[in-house]
């Protein structure tokens, strides 16, 4: 320690520099303080010679350099300094004095800036205030550094929010306030989302059985208008209290109809290109909603369970039967399923050309098998227990597999490659139908299964895909409800997902024709609204064909800035690879697919006519036009005379189509908007969703990305990582956070500013986590930062900006500490070009709290208190503290602008901008202007005041040993 401190000797401006700092280390190090020391410290050496640090350091101090008017070398003892300032301080607290001797000679903080944020009440002032005055409009006007765009992408009008979406908004709100710092003219326009299923399932969920039998389809979409406008009202009033500027009386809501328009007309614009069509198609069809569901619609919960099933088809001939014919009668094709309701619309079953396949006897079946095997259940078909002989045809690869699983004894009698069994025909297990082998894709493994796969076209994507190819017949004998047709023939009325499931395999197992059941945990789709499965069905649909424009969207993505950067992985892969788009949904709720379909024929016409039309009528009536008005009046005039040959379509359109055409209805027709946007920001999940669906449709129809960045954030869970639920009562509420609860000491009011730093605090880039204990400790740093903002502005009361001292002029203490603060904006600077949000709480913390709290504030107090009114070194000092103050305001603002403007409406000073204008918000200021005389300090005077900042950490932590050691030693 001795060494350590002897080694800032030798260099008069290291000497100034610790003539600053000597009060400070006396009081850490007296022999007071030490001498309750019970334990060996890294001090002992130091101290055990009696030696005061206070003398140590005195040979350092230099002439002409004083903390106090006339004192010459300016190294009066600490302890006599303390007696003014520790009555005065007493004073100001409101202690007796006894002479009151010292009152006039110091100078202690004044401000009306308080210590607690009373953020209930002081929040919605200051919220008021900017509204009143229209803060964010006048800003933006003023400002004359180019535009900047980011793009709301809008949340479902069907709740009160959660954390993500504050989140999401907070994070949005950061990067404009930021970009209006810098000069930008920000223009953001909230949106909301207010179609679709979710809104309309509100509804019916709100009204008894009776009224819905009498709900026509025009009263329904009335009730879901009124809740979608009210729900908007409630979450713009959060949003809003958030701290959250936009421009709130202007927002955009997918039901108005100039926005339905816009999506009218990006959809005719996509047809008349040829990438809309109708076709028969399998889809996800959710059965509890009773329409067709999107990819981004369905999630995929964990635990579900399938009924899984190996079933046996009899080979009966074909064109390779030379093959088998040594095995026929007793020869079969063994798949496996787990989804045994879509046997009776078996077509075929596909192999792998490129497998090896073998002919195997099924032998001694063990009866111990039938036990349950973990958490799977087993239960053997009645084939199996059969004493005929029998052969089945799996891949080679899977036999050991199958053995162990089936608990049989399987011998290899034949082998052959899959491409030598096409053609093969084999019997239906149900209705008898001749049914070909046939060569499927890359989807046909030996990673489970048999290496055979059941093949209905009309139940799944890679199936109709093979179907197309063989020219299967199309068979789906399942209705909207879910339930078996006619053509199911004995399973007609029952459920696929229930007792039609149970009923299939029990009749395959009654005709010799399973293997095995077993229950199957494994991903499943749900439907994301209802929690309920879905299913693969085949149904007429509108479709947007991808593939004619997925070049140019894949090369689209590449030409995007995406945040963190392996979001564009995620996007490629998920666009590459998706199959063309369901756009139509059969429901009353949402914009119409303007479709006309020929009463007998059924042929759709639409037509860039047609199409022109319907959107004129929507732009000026909206969309329930569509419903409301007759066929001839929704045709155009050339089609009037034929109207009575036409019926209107019932389907309307996908949300998701809805939400992505956000960039025609919004940017392409709002004044101050341009396309494409700068940026696009919202959770990881919409790389399937709103990010998706607005390229593919901006790509299909303006040949380039709607956005030019694209940021990306991860969902909110509880402090242990955990999903969010009512059930487990971790919900963390956004309003609650702000408002508290019932219970103060439970749930506290932490106002926004504390929520809003908890999303500076947090890599958004992964999933965050969010808890009491979390919001303790963001309350904590934030009364940390309240407080040294509080000091700034108490220790400038008397300061006006002709106080100035000139740079050259200040002490080297205060040249390093404007270097540190330029440093500090310039790295904070670059964190937030880059969104890097987290990185700025950690600057800002440490900044605030440990370089100046703890060490420049700390030196500075007798400066400020007792050096003099109008001295210089009082002045030096506020010149350094007003810089701080200007300069940490404005890099805060952007996260905590609650308390940034509290700051600001209680500077002591009048401030102007460069211009001369007066700054009455504190977004009226500018960002701060890069000073490269401060940055050009010194390099070895750098190195030095390193070294010293050390030499202060190893002081704190002495003092809080002493303190500890204070405690804990008996008196």
């Amino acid at each position: 320690m001795s060494s350590f401190f002897k080694s800032f000797a030798g260099n008069p401006r290291e000497a100034a520099a610790m003539a600053m700092v000597q009060s400070s280390s006396y009081r850490v190090l007296s022999g007071r303080s030490c001498s309750n020391l019970r334990r060996n410290t890294p001090l002992d050496s130091f101290l055990a010679k009696g030696r005061s640090p206070v003398k140590a350091f005195s040979f350092l101090y230099v002439s002409g350099y004083s903390t106090e008017p006339n004192n010459e070398f300016g190294h009066s003892s600490k302890r006599r300094s303390r007696g003014p300032v520790m009555a005065a301080k007493k004073a100001s607290e409101g202690e007796k004095q006894e002479d009151g001797k010292y009152k006039q000679t110091v100078d202690l903080p004044k401000t009306g800036f308080g210590m607690r944020a009373n953020s209930l009440t002081r929040e919605p002032e200051l919220q008021k205030l900017w509204d009143e005055n229209q803060v964010f409009k006048r800003v933006s006007d003023n400002n004359n550094g180019g535009s900047f765009i980011l793009h709301d992408g809008p949340p479902y009008a069907n709740g009160d929010l959660h954390m993500g979406h504050a989140l999401n908004k907070i994070l949005k709100d950061i990067i404009n306030r930021y970009k209006l710092l810098q000069n930008y003219k920000v223009q953001y326009v909230p949106g909301w989302d207010c179609h679709g299923l979710p809104i309309e399932l509100k509804v019916l969920q709100s009204l008894d059985q009776e009224v819905r039998k009498e709900l026509t389809p025009l009263k329904l979409r009335a009730k879901a208008a009124k809740f979608a406008k009210a729900t908007v009202k409630t979450q713009m009033e959060s949003f809003k209290r958030f701290g959250v500027w936009a421009d709130w009386n202007n927002p955009y809501l997918t039901l108005d109809p100039e926005y339905e328009a816009a999506q009218i007309e990006v959809f005719g614009q996509m047809a008349l290109k040829g990438y809309i069509y109708r076709g028969r198609k399998p889809v996800h069809w959710s059965p509890s909603s009773r329409t067709a569901l999107a990819e981004a619609e369905l999630e995929y919960p964990e635990g579900h369970i399938s009924k899984s099933i190996y079933a046996i088809f009899k080979v009966v001939g074909g064109a390779k039967t030379s093959l088998l014919d040594e095995f026929v009668p007793n020869i079969c094709l063994a798949v496996w399923t787990t989804t045994p309701w879509t046997m009776p619309a078996n077509a075929a079953v596909a192999v792998n050309a490129k497998l090896q396949y073998s002919v195997v006897e099924v032998q001694s079946f063990s009866e111990d098998e039938s036990a349950v095997t973990g958490n799977k259940k087993k239960m053997p078909g009645k084939v199996l227990k059969n004493q005929q002989k029998l052969f089945v045809i799996v891949a080679t690869d899977l036999v050991p597999a199958l053995e162990a699983k089936w608990g049989v004894k399987l011998i290899i009698s034949k082998t052959f490659l899959g491409s030598d069994l096409e053609n093969c025909r084999y019997t239906h297990p149900i209705d008898n139908r001749d049914c070909p082998v046939v060569i499927g894709g890359d989807y046909i493994t030996t990673e489970s299964g048999t290496g055979l796969v059941h093949t209905a076209p009309g139940h799944g994507q890679e199936d109709y895909a093979t179907g197309l190819k063989y020219g299967l017949p199309l068979i789906s004998p399942v209705d909207d409800e879910g339930k078996f047709t006619e053509e199911a023939g004995r399973f007609r009325g029952l459920s696929v997902l229930g007792e039609g499931n149970s009923a299939v395999v029990s009749y395959l197992d009654e005709n010799m024709s399973l293997v095995m059941e077993e229950s199957y945990a494994h991903k499943y789709p749900y439907d994301w609204r209802t929690k309920k499965p879905t299913i693969f069905r085949a149904t007429e649909q509108w479709f947007a064909s991808v593939e004619g424009f997925r070049t140019a969207t894949m090369d689209a993505i590449n030409n995007v800035k995406w945040v963190p950067d392996q979001a564009v992985n995620r996007i490629s892969a998920m666009t590459s690879s998706r199959s063309d788009w369901c756009i139509s949904r059969q429901r009353t709720w949402g914009v119409p697919i303007p479709a006309f379909y020929h009463v007998k024929t059924k042929e759709p016409l639409m037509n860039e006519e047609t199409i022109n039309h319907v959107k004129s009528v929507i732009s000026q009536k909206g969309s329930d036009a569509w419903w409301y008005m007759s066929v001839e009046d929704l045709l155009p005039e050339k089609y009037r005379d034929k109207a009575a040959d036409y019926e209107k379509g019932t389907d309307t359109m996908d949300v998701w189509f809805d939400s992505g055409s956000s960039w025609a209805g919004v940017l392409g027709k709002r004044e101050g908007l341009s396309f494409p946007a700068d940026v696009y920001l919202e959770g990881t999940d919409q790389h399937r969703g709103w990010f998706q669906s607005s390229l593919l449709t901006s790509i299909a129809t303006q040949g380039k990305a709607p956005y030019s960045a694209v940021i990306t954030h991860g969902f909110v869970l509880d402090e242990k990582g955990m999903k969010m639920s009512k059930s487990l009562g971790n919900v963390v509420d956004p309003h609650l956070v702000i408002e508290g609860g019932k219970n103060s000491k439970d749930a506290p009011a932490y106002g926004a500013d504390v929520m809003r730093l908890w999303v500076s605090s947090v890599d958004y880039t992964g999933d965050v986590l969010i808890g009491p204990q979390i919001l303790r400790q963001m309350s904590d740093i934030y009364r940390k930062l309240r407080g040294t903002l509080r000091y700034l502005l108490g220790n400038l009361h008397d300061w006006r900006v002709d106080n100035d001292v000139p740079y050259e002029d200040l002490p080297i203490i205060d040249q390093h500490a404007l270097f540190q603060l330029e440093n500090v904006v310039k790295n904070i600077h670059e964190c937030y070009e880059n969104y890097q949000f987290f990185k700025i709480f950690q600057i800002i913390q440490r900044f605030t709290i440990v370089d100046l709290s703890n060490f420049y504030f700390d030196i500075a107090k007798d400066r400020l208190y007792t050096g003099g009114t109008s001295s210089f070194t009082r002045r030096s000092c506020q010149t350094v503290l007003s810089t701080h103050l200007l300069s940490i305001l404005r890099v805060i603002a952007p996260i905590v602008p609650h308390l940034a403007e509290d700051v600001w409406q209680n500077l002591p000073f009048e401030y102007r901008n460069e211009d001369g204008s007066a700054a009455k918000f504190v977004f009226e200021l500018k960002w701060p202007t890069v000073n490269e005389q401060w940055l050009s300090f010194p390099a070895e005077d750098v190195l030095f005041w390193q070294r010293l900042l050390r030499a202060n950490e190893v002081l704190t932590e002495a003092r809080l040993l002493l303190v500890e050691n204070y405690f804990q030693t008996p008196s």
